[in-house]
């Protein structure tokens, strides 16, 4: 008890700086006082980001007219861009000012769905390609006793389809297919990949992706170029810096 009050007494003193070859000390340990931080704003779209730093740029009373840092525009993945402050704390610090999130559609990749669901969410979450119509065609036109019938060479399907009012032919899928779900902010535009289609009994249907995450990758490029067009002067006055 006395060695706990003893040291509590000592903590009290002020801390003492001192200097040993040429460094410097203190004879306690001591703690910054972090400065207030700020709340970053959250949005959902690149275009709010685009209006946000244009406002900053031409208001006289920003920080950008006081600074020598810029702002930094972090693209931290397909569905997330960060806007950090200049540099204007001693701790050489920057905030995080915004934050813009994109929540892509819900499509579960790898789950077989049923041909009805599956028709629909090929038509709502999906950007016409000329694979998407192919797959359109094939399922919109299954006959229910086709089910049965899937022809399966390990790399395509055929199955019977409706091409008439009581014709009924094979169809071949193509395998893989060229698709471009919406992943990414619909500004940037979405990239297109590589996804292998299957059937199963019943005519289930389900997509598998097929290029190893490379459209993360894409879909970045996609973000830095709108960004970078959009925001080209503020770019060439070195008032922001875009990063991915």
């Amino acid at each position: 008890m006395i060695r706990k009050a003893l040291e509590y007494i000592v903590g009290l003193s002020e801390a003492k700086e001192m200097v040993l070859n040429g460094r410097r000390y203190t004879d306690k340990e001591v703690f910054p006082v972090n400065e207030p931080l700020i709340v970053p704003m959250k949005i959902s779209s690149l275009a709010g980001i685009v209006q946000y730093v244009k406002e900053i740029a031409q208001n006289e009373k920003s920080w950008l007219t006081d600074v020598e840092t810029p702002l930094v525009i972090s693209i931290k993945d397909h569905c997330t861009v960060e806007i950090s402050s200049p540099i204007v704390s001693e701790e050489l610090k920057r905030q995080k000012l915004l934050i813009s999130e994109y929540t892509a559609p819900s499509f579960r990749f790898g789950d077989f769905y049923s041909a009805e669901e599956f028709n629909i969410k090929m038509q709502s979450v999906f950007q016409e390609t000329d694979d998407k119509e192919i797959i359109l065609k094939v399922v919109g036109n299954l006959k229910e006793e086709s089910v049965r019938n899937i022809g399966d060479d390990g790399v395509s399907q055929s199955v019977a389809c409706k091409v008439g009012v009581a014709t009924v032919a094979d169809v071949k899928v193509p395998n893989p297919v060229k698709l471009k779900p919406f992943r990414t902010f619909i500004e940037a535009g979405q990239p297109e990949s590589l996804f292998v289609f299957r059937m199963s009994g019943g005519g289930r249907c389900a997509l598998f992706e097929a290029d190893g995450g490379e459209w993360k990758e894409a879909a970045k490029i996609n973000i830095y170029d709108y960004l970078e067009f959009e925001l080209a002067e503020e770019i060439d006055n070195k008032q922001i810096v875009l990063m991915r």
